[in-house]
């Protein structure tokens, strides 16, 4: 038996009490910062701290729980802060919980659910002070704590690695692309065909998966596939760039047999020197920048006059071999670190679950 299920045994063996979060916190709203100076107390807004100034608005550990806009983000904050009108801060009597408890169940919760508006996602302090929160002894709480605290911690390690082996990654790919003498440069427009994606197919289903009826991927500006469809209009690999929106410029490499849409950039070379995985890595290291105006973008003319060295194809493969498993290091989510991040936030997830949910709590 566990430290953690001893002490649920011993201390709330027939279950725990449900409060209402009003009966265990004080939710408080934030202010405007602008009239003070400079210092080294975080401000927070939604999207984390915004600035630093002279004066804390509380000095206690808390929970922020935002307000407005992107309302899955809960920060724990136990140094002295202040907070902007669009994140909440809590007042929390910590002779019945734990401010950290209060944080992961919060966590747990998913409070995106409970907005309450149709535009901008908003959260009410009256919304947020109904939600039930069980209320075990503070021994059990501390317990639940260390232990998710510890998973969190090997996750942040691991995230630490992953992103110092991304930035040795960067550099090896900098390095091997940069020539000194010998190796000529050349546009896209001189060595690759370069299409324009269009419109969604009308016979296509969208999400993550297909089906043997609409088996091809359909590709937009973003990371994620858009959908699938029974058919495809690029039947080789590609590179590719998104040409619109708040995604210009990022590149990526694709699988043959796939239909671009929303002004894709599709790159395919049209020489038999040039390999399209070293294609790929190369344009990921060009300098480009998208066009000025209320919507980023670039145009097909833009594309054609990047430039990219071009060395013999056994360079060119030998590169790409080096490359390719520094990118499955970094990016593959069935392998390396990325797969045992995700490893270990599914184990954290069910984990806090497991450690919130207690036998014969009622609400």
């Amino acid at each position: 038996m566990s430290k953690f299920d001893e002490l649920v045994a011993e201390l709330c063996p027939d279950g725990v009490e449900y409060k209402n979060l009003s009966q265990v916190l004080t939710i408080k709203n934030g202010k405007d910062y602008k009239s003070f100076d400079k210092g080294d107390v975080p401000v927070y807004g939604t999207g984390g701290i915004m600035t630093y100034i002279d004066q804390a608005v509380f000095e206690k550990p808390s929970v922020l729980i935002p307000r407005k806009g992107s309302l899955d983000k809960l920060y724990y904050v136990d140094v002295p802060f202040w907070t902007v009108d669009t994140i909440f801060y809590t007042d929390i009597r910590t002779e019945v919980i734990e401010p950290k408890y209060v944080f992961y169940y919060l966590q747990a919760q998913h409070l995106e659910r409970l907005n309450t508006a149709g535009g901008v996602p908003s959260l009410t302090q009256a919304v947020l002070n109904t939600i039930k929160i069980p209320v075990p002894p503070l021994p059990v709480q501390q317990e639940i704590v260390r232990i998710l605290d510890n998973f969190t911690e090997l996750t942040a390690e691991l995230t630490a690695e992953l992103t110092a082996r991304k930035k040795q990654y960067e550099y090896y790919r900098d390095f091997l692309l940069t020539f000194k003498y010998g190796v000529p440069s050349v546009s896209l427009e001189s060595i690759c065909d370069i299409f324009t994606g269009g419109e969604a197919p009308e016979k296509c289903i969208k999400g993550a998966f297909g089906n043997d009826d609409y088996p091809y991927p359909i590709w937009a500006n973003g990371k994620e596939v858009y959908g699938f469809t029974d058919t495809y209009k690029i039947n080789k690999d590609a590179v590719v760039i998104s040409s619109i929106g708040a995604n210009t410029g990022a590149v990526f490499y694709r699988k043959a047999y796939f239909t671009p849409i929303i002004r894709l950039k599709v790159i395919i070379p049209k020489v038999d020197y040039v390999n399209t995985r070293y294609l790929f890595y190369a344009v990921s290291t060009a300098k480009f920048s998208s066009k000025s105006g209320s919507v980023p973008n670039m145009n097909a003319a833009d594309i054609k006059k990047i430039e990219v060295p071009i060395p013999p194809i056994e360079e060119q493969e030998r590169i790409v071999a080096i490359l390719d498993r520094f990118d499955d290091l970094c990016n593959d989510l069935s392998i390396g670190l990325p797969a045992e991040i995700e490893a270990r936030r599914k184990q954290y997830e069910y984990y806090r679950d497991k450690l919130l949910t207690f036998k014969g709590a009622s609400a």
